[in-house]
Formats: C-alpha cells, structure tokens, sequence
C-alpha cells in the first residue's frame, strides 16, 4: 500500500510528474513558455514550491533574505498556508529548521546563493547526521549567468557556479539545480519526496528570475506525493525473528536498550509493544531520550556505560543477553569505548538489517516490522527488571542550602524537574545539560530533544526557535550554557517576534564547561555578558519578555513562579549564575573518558 503525503486523492502522478532526475543534475536549458500560454497567473514555480512544502505539513518556513531569493520569498509567502519566519542568520534557520522537523517530521528553511548557503551549511550537516527530513531552499544565480564564464557576486570569485552544490553533496541525500521552468515542476518534486523518503535534508536552488514565471505545469493543484513504502523481505523477517527468539528465550535476564533511530525507522511503538510483551527491563540509550515513554512500568532509566542513570548501567551490563534497537555507538555515547558490553551477548536492530550476536545478520528487514513479529515470539521475563528493582535506592534530594547560599546546578535542575508535564518539551544544549537533563523524569506526552551524534554548540537557540514553531501548545523548556548561546544569540529576536512562550534557563558558569573537564586551557574561558540586559535590549519594548538573575534557591523558586503563573503568556530568560566549577559527576566521567580516548597515541606502523 502506498504512503500518501497531503490531501490526498484518487488521482496518481502522470508519468511526467515523479519521474526520476539526475541527482544534482544541473541543465543549461533555458527555454521559457510566454505567460500567455497559460491561464492562471498564481501557476508559478514559486507557488508551486510554496504548495508542496505546505502539502507535507510545513506551516513555518524559516527565512534569511538575500537578492538572489528575494522573488522566491514574495512567492512563498504569498501562499495563505505557509508562514515566513525571519531568521537573524542562516546558521540559525537550519538550527530551526532542524528543531521543527523533529516535532512536524519534516522542515523547511530559505537562504540566498553560497554566502547564505555556505552559512547554513553546518545546520543541514547536524540534520543529516540525525536522520532529519529538511528541505534547504536556496536562491540561485540567474538562468542566463550559467555557461557565460561571468563571475558574480556571493560567490568565491570563480564563473563555475557549483562550489555551493559540491559542499551540500555530502551533508544532503538529493540536490536540484532549478534553472529551467521545463523541469523545475519534476526536479522539486524529486528533491521532496526523496527527503520524506530518505529522512535526509536535501537542497533545492532555484534560479532567481524563475519563481514568479507562469509554466503549464504548474497550472493544476499538483498531484499528491505518492510513495512507495519500503517493505521487508518477508523469509528474511522471519528467519531473523525465528532466531532472535531462540536466541533471547534461551537468556536468563535480557534487557531492551531504545537508541536514537528508533526515530527514523518509525518503531517507537513497536518497541515498547516489545517491552510490554517480554517484560523485559527497558533502558534508552542517551541520544534516544524522548523516544521512549519513562512512564513506563519497567524503565529503567538511561544506559550510558559509566555516567548511567544510577543503578542502569549495572543491569545492562551484568545481563546475559540484550537488544539494541536503533543504536549508534559513537566515542560520545560509548564514553570513549568504555561500554563494558559484549557482541556475542548482543541483537543489533538497525532500520533495515538484524545483527544476531557474532552472527548471522539478516538484511531488508524493517525494525518496525520486526519489533513487532518478535513481541509475538518471547516468552516472559521479568528477572532483569526484578534485579533493578531489588538494588534500586531512590535518589537522594540535594542538601539543603543555607539561606542566600549560591545556587547549586543539582537543586536548580530539582526544580526544572517540578516544571515538566504532557504540555512542556525540554530542549538540552551540548554541554552539562546533556548531563542534567538525562536525569530529568520525563512526564507522559513530554517532549525531549538534543543533537548528540553532531554535537555543534549553539544548536539549541535555532532548535528552541524551530520546536516551539511547530508545537505551540507546548510550552518549551531550554537549558543553555553560556558559551553556547553567545555562538546563537540573536534568535532570541525571532523568538520574541513570534510571540513565543519559551522558558530559557540561561546557565551562566563563565566558559565552556563541558571543554574544561576534556582538556582545559585559557581558550575555554570566555567573556561574561549581562545575559538579561542582552535579552532585554533585543526586546526593546516590543513584545511580551520577562528576564530576571538569580543567584540562590529563593531566587529561583520565586523566578519559576512568575514564569509559570503572571508571565506564562510571555517569552522568560532567566539567568542562573553558578560556579565555574559546579558541574555533574557524570560530565566529570565523562571528559575524562573521553579525554583519555582523544590522547590515545598513534599506533605503531
């Protein structure tokens, strides 16, 4: 059965609609049809465009304008069902573009021609790297300036045009070069429907005398993206269930671990049908937080070798068999190869492929589809779960302060902890709140993001700006370090322009800590700014802000107050001012692990 994207309708694309192009062909023809030729004004490239981006389900496209998208930008936001979010840089586009796409499943964002596309570059590239769905619209030199050996503007000096297509090649799954009307309609169409397909960013640049042009093609509501579903092979499916079973019904006091593609293949439901079915203990791997519901029976917190949610990591490990479902074990989420796990102990469920031990593995075998035939498979075993639950102390509550004492980053994110319910969402900067926020409890129906496997600081202020676009009726909640925000800074503006009801918890401890416990040196310490005063002068009077400082316990109790209750309708930015060197035990383990893993000396050749 097909998978049909927007409205959708009896009707299948004719052969001309979704046919195939040359990925990142570029053509030099330049024909056009007279507007004459056709009858309705508004049957534009840039219409059309605007209308396949609201036919997948994007609302808010997120823009920076330049002259080379300009026309494309009046044509965009001609479109009565998509919204331009301006953006103050294009670093921060993608960022919100890539936080969008983690709530709606897919985004869009608008620069202009390499030195725009240069700069959002590193956004589309953490997308990638996290299996995100976003469509990276560039304004293209003119049609005519192609072949002609001219040198234009934006670009590095040189008349070929392709430096900007050449760097997108590696961080995109598809690139269209739009430079004709004749092709536009299918290469636009290719590029959508390849990144719904993929999970993948892709690039579309579009020449900047195009968009306003009236063409044949576009003259009809375009047909509905059809496509076509990937499908497992069916003995390969069961054999490789027929195997697991064997496998983990022979073990003792097998465990589940959810890693971050769980996402991407769609099988965050098969999974916990897994869980329930077995009675297995189940854990989340640290980038696959938020995919797995916390609220369930038996979870039994984040597996993250030796900076584990207390008590987990012990479970994991001492297991006699346990399946990883979706995981990426890369020297962050390994703790700088530390993880005391065992291949021949170990099923691999990747989206397409089943890795059993030592072997076998079994290809063309969707995770979804295989959580679910093996949850019919397993016979209960609760014996993991019941040791956790044997060993388990809770946790302590952080001591006490004295009154007015400096606030303490335990007892601040024990009051975040307070704040989170079905309507909140937390946002985890690179850093110590990768640290804090793991040990958050999610509620039901509570959101959770962070970009681990790419880890660009800064990424949250974007990421905020792009989730909250997309879920308005969640209130977001974002822990930012210092060092991070003065790299995305100015999206607090387009935050406060969109009216936007986002928490921030500013953690001000003068520099890049989580650099500081990898290696230290002079380079980590940075220049403290007046953090509110900033966020205030962005304000200025426009909009509904409410910033303030604390500097203890009673400070910040009465800041989540007023930020929960007279200023819940208003964007608040609250500074918490804390030691340098008050961080997590676990950012401790941490760096040192993975300094130790940096240094490693070369091996003899």
């Amino acid at each position: 059965m097909d998978t049909k994207i927007g409205s959708i309708d009896a009707c299948m694309p004719n052969s001309t609609d979704m046919c195939s192009a040359a990925n990142g062909a570029v053509s030099t023809v330049h024909n056009s049809v007279p507007t004459s030729v056709v009858k309705n004004p508004e049957a534009t490239l840039g219409r059309h465009l605007a209308r396949r981006l609201v036919q997948v389900g994007i609302t808010d496209v997120f823009t920076v304008p330049g002259d080379f998208n300009l026309t494309l930008l009046d044509h965009l936001i001609a479109e009565p069902g998509l919204n331009n979010i301006g953006c103050c840089n294009e670093l921060n586009a993608g960022y919100a573009a890539d936080g969008y796409a983690r709530s709606r499943g897919v985004g869009a964002c608008v620069v202009t021609f390499t030195v725009g596309g240069l700069s959002v570059l590193n956004a589309i590239a953490g997308a990638y790297s996290e299996n995100l769905p976003v469509i990276c619209i560039v304004g293209g030199p003119n049609s005519n300036d192609y072949g002609t050996n001219r040198i234009l503007h934006h670009t590095i000096g040189l008349p070929d045009f392709t430096q900007e297509l050449r760097c997108f090649q590696t961080v995109t799954c598809f690139q269209a070069v739009v430079n004709n009307l004749e092709d536009a309609h299918e290469l636009i169409d290719t590029a959508i429907s390849t990144a719904l397909k993929e999970s993948k960013p892709v690039y579309i640049s579009v020449g900047c005398n195009l968009p306003g042009i009236p063409h044949p093609t576009f003259s009809r509501e375009p047909v509905p993206f059809s496509l076509n579903p990937r499908l497992s092979n069916q003995r390969g499916l069961e054999a490789a269930i027929e195997a697991a079973a064997e496998f983990l019904n022979k073990a003792v006091k097998p465990v589940l671990v959810g890693g971050p593609k769980l996402r991407v293949a769609k099988a965050c439901d098969a999974f916990v049908e897994l869980a329930d079915a077995s009675g297995y203990a189940l854990a989340v791997m640290p980038s696959g937080k938020g995919l797995v519901p916390e609220h369930h029976p038996r979870f039994i917190g984040t597996y993250w070798g030796a900076v584990s949610t207390a008590f987990c990591a012990e479970i994991v490990e001492s297991a006699d068999s346990y399946l990883f479902a979706g995981p990426i074990f890369n020297d962050y989420s390994s703790v700088g190869y530390s993880l005391l796990l065992k291949k021949e102990k170990a099923i691999l469920v990747q989206p397409d492929r089943v890795v059993i031990a030592n072997g076998p593995a079994f290809g063309c075998v969707l995770m979804k589809d295989f959580l679910e035939g093996l949850a019919k498979k397993l016979e209960k075993n609760t014996t993991a779960y019941e040791n956790y639950h044997r060993i388990f102390v809770p946790e302590g509550v952080p001591l006490k302060g004295e009154p007015k004492e400096p606030l303490r980053v335990n007892v601040l994110f024990q009051h975040i902890q307070k704040m989170l319910s079905g309507e909140t969402a937390v946002i985890a900067e690179t850093g110590d709140s990768w640290f804090n926020c793991q040990k958050l409890k999610l509620p039901k129906g509570c959101g959770y993001e962070f970009q681990m496997q790419y880890g660009s600081i800064g990424w949250s202020v974007g990421a905020t700006l792009g989730y909250a676009q997309a879920v308005p009726e969640k209130r977001v909640i974002a822990c930012i370090g210092d060092g991070s925000f003065q790299v995305t800074a100015q999206d607090i503006s387009t935050m406060i322009r969109n009216e936007q009801k986002t928490i921030i918890f500013l953690i001000n401890n003068g520099g890049y800590t989580i650099e500081v416990e990898i290696h230290d040196g002079p380079y980590n310490v940075i220049k403290n700014w007046n953090y509110t005063g900033l966020v205030d002068a962005i304000h200025n009077g426009e909009g509904n802000v409410w910033t303030t400082k604390v500097y203890c316990e009673e400070e910040l109790i009465e800041a989540v107050e007023t930020a929960t209750g007279e200023k819940q309708d208003s964007l608040c930015f609250i500074e918490v001012i804390v030691h340098k060197d008050d961080t997590s035990k676990e950012l401790l383990e941490w760096g040192s692990r993975v300094s130790a893993a940096n240094s490693r000396p070369p091996n003899p050749q």
